[in-house]
């Protein structure tokens, strides 16, 4: 018998990855053969806008490299910097970093269709999946990029 609990509880949190990561390392080749190397541990990666005259952020990137792969989490532009190629900049240099310091071979990340999609095509970006109705009313896509030979 099982009672189910509902509450956020962080040492179970911890507890419930720890288990996931060792069955998936048993199970997985792929996954056994990160075990020790630089590529094991998920790393974050921020890339930041900062306007020289007044220290105001411009723009900014989050994201994290973890099995050769960069996946971008945040991306953002305030509105009087956009179209200037501000967005261009950001992602090219958290590729250029992923690629060059991190050996990544290949960039993923996820955007709605009222967000960036097409901005993301136009640098290289390939829809491989999609979600309707991900808020009701929108879509949202998953997006791949070959970075080079990181791998």
């Amino acid at each position: 018998m099982f009672r189910i609990e509902a509450e956020v509880d962080k040492d179970r949190r911890r507890l419930l990855g720890e288990r996931l990561e060792a069955d998936n390392a048993e199970r997985s080749p792929a996954i056994r053969r990160l075990r020790g190397t630089p590529h094991e541990e998920e790393v974050p990666l921020e890339v930041w806008a900062v306007e020289d005259r007044t220290g105001e952020l411009a723009g900014g990137l989050t994201a994290l490299t973890w099995a050769r792969w960069l996946h971008v989490d945040l991306l953002w532009v305030a509105e009087a910097h956009r179209g200037a190629g501000l967005g261009k900049r950001l992602l090219g240099e958290a590729e250029r970093l992923a690629r060059e310091e991190r050996g990544c071979g290949y960039a993923r990340l996820e955007t709605w269709d009222f967000q960036a999609p097409g901005f993301y095509r136009g640098r290289g970006y390939e829809v491989v999946g999609r979600v309707a109705e991900y808020p009701p009313g929108a879509t949202e896509f998953l997006l791949v990029k070959r970075l080079g030979d990181g791998g």
